[in-house]
């Protein structure tokens, strides 16, 4: 090899190494270069007004600092950190204020980053009444929900009665006797709901939402008269004014949830020790057409369940009962695809009501716009001679339809559902008599058996809607024989 060629060889060389060498100093220079990084886990924590506790994880690759911007209200586990993740501990306390509060939380890093976190809280508008909860006490609360249902046969409302305006004789019916809750039971009937208001003309501070306590005590007094006489009871929040069911909106969610959490810390406490033959009931009938109706109500009947167990005692093992949309079968069906989050497990029910058809079973004053009254229902029940009256629509296997549909959505599952009313009205108004009275008559008794044993047949547990006509809650005397004719003989 010739003298210039070696030269050339360890030109080339050098020239490599060279290259090599920028290669590798470029490289190095790039991963000293590292990118700052500061990440937040979210950028927004709610809180109820109850307050709690919420975690957020900070993520850096270098020191980081931050500030409580809500001391008097909010406290942060810590304010400062290094790299890797660090978890903070945000603890909201209750807010009594009546308005809702939020800040906003700045986290910075030595490598320039910077990032917010806005915490909020809503308001609570009323005091908080679960001023004396108890511990956990299973004594006397022994069944599930499938177990308790079991215990019940027939159930019997005494409507329009603790619910109504004015009180409890405020539309004609006296008051409650443990003579009568006797007179129930020997009847035939071993369970009672009790539609009840509170907020309506019931509350001796409106503002706070405080339950008069003589009206406390006063349905206390008939729910012992019940368990005292091994009746099971069913005792809710009724229609009440509309407070809820008037307000299943987003606008108005927050002010009903507070007042749900009021008004059911109240009932719950003062009804806290009788044992399992009392249930408790979210509402009535509260209405829901879509599914963002629907998820406000659940929001409703969350706050119910969390009141309730909240005040501790046997009330943390009390079955409960929540109501579907309209207590009607096919909203039921259609949208209520999930229960409230129960901290016990299996002691929830649904209800519903069953008024079907309506042009039947309601006592119209005349023909509506959107169906003609109906006189007589059912197979062998039809009128000849007056044929415009008989059902159209609605009559048994419709009955059966619907009863099946929350059979196979509920009761088959495990959850236990209340047919919390169910009634057909005799007419007896002279402008809208029936031609064929006779008929009628056994229309409305067959419609009671039948609606009776399909309920009882698919797993429902029938509460019949009386409200005076049927029973005579004076004298303790059966006023429609044939009504109860008709449910026993459903039952059987």
């Amino acid at each position: 090899m010739s003298r210039f060629a070696n030269i050339k060889i360890k030109g080339c060389l050098y020239i490599l190494v060279l290259l090599a060498f920028s290669l590798l100093t470029a490289y190095c220079k790039k991963k000293e270069e590292v990118q700052p990084q500061l990440n937040i886990s979210t950028s927004d924590v709610a809180f109820l007004p109850d307050g709690g506790i919420s975690n957020i994880t900070v993520t850096s690759n270098g020191k980081w600092n931050t500030k409580n911007p809500a001391d008097l209200w909010l406290q942060v586990s810590q304010t400062a950190g290094s790299e890797g993740n660090t978890e903070l501990k945000l603890t909201a306390m209750p807010n009594l204020t009546g308005v809702s509060r939020s800040a906003v939380m700045v986290v910075n890093s030595d490598n320039g980053q910077a990032r917010r976190v806005t915490i909020s809280q809503t308001s609570t508008l009323y005091p908080s009444y679960n001023t004396s909860p108890k511990a956990p006490d299973q004594t006397g609360m022994g069944s599930t929900a499938v177990q308790l249902a079991a215990k019940m046969n027939l159930g019997l409302n005494i409507g329009n009665t603790m619910e109504a305006q004015g009180g409890e004789t405020g539309w004609g019916n006296p008051r409650i006797t443990e003579s009568y809750v006797k007179f129930v039971k020997q009847t035939g009937f071993n369970a009672i709901r009790i539609p009840c208001a509170w907020n309506w003309q019931h509350l001796s501070d409106e503002q706070k939402a405080t339950i008069d306590p003589v009206w406390l005590n006063r349905v206390k007094e008939v729910v012992k008269y019940c368990v005292d006489n091994d009746m099971y009871v069913l005792l809710n929040i009724h229609w009440d004014g509309g407070w809820l069911d008037k307000n299943i909106n987003s606008t108005q969610k927050d002010a009903v949830n507070a007042k749900q959490k009021a008004l059911w810390e109240q009932i719950a406490t003062t009804m806290r020790d009788f044992d399992e033959h009392l249930m408790f009931a979210s509402a009535n009938e509260p209405p829901a057409e879509n599914a963002e109706q629907m998820a406000i109500l659940n929001s409703y009947h969350q706050t119910f369940v969390n009141a309730v167990r909240a005040t501790g005692g046997k009330n943390s093992y009390r079955v409960l009962v929540v109501q579907g949309p309209g207590t009607d079968f096919e909203k039921t069906n259609n949208l209520m695809n999930v229960l409230p989050t129960d901290q016990i497990p299996n002691r929830m029910m649904v209800e519903v009501h069953n008024y079907t058809p309506s042009q039947f079973t309601i006592l119209m004053d005349g023909d509506a716009s959107w169906g003609k009254m109906f006189y007589y229902w059912g197979t062998g029940h039809h009128s000849a001679t007056d044929p415009s009256r008989n059902a159209t629509w609605g009559e048994e296997s419709e009955i059966s339809r619907l009863y099946a549909l929350m059979k196979a959505k509920f009761v088959d599952k495990g959850i236990p559902v209340i047919l919390g009313e169910y009634a057909a009205f005799r007419r007896t108004n002279p402008n809208y008599l029936p031609a064929d009275m006779a008929k009628h008559n056994e229309s409305i008794n067959y419609w009671t058996t039948y609606s009776t044993q399909q309920a009882i047949k698919s797993g429902l547990k029938p509460f019949f809607w009386e409200q005076g006509t049927v029973l005579d809650r004076r004298n303790n005397k059966v006023l429609d024989q044939g009504i109860v004719n008709a449910i026993i003989s459903g039952a059987k």
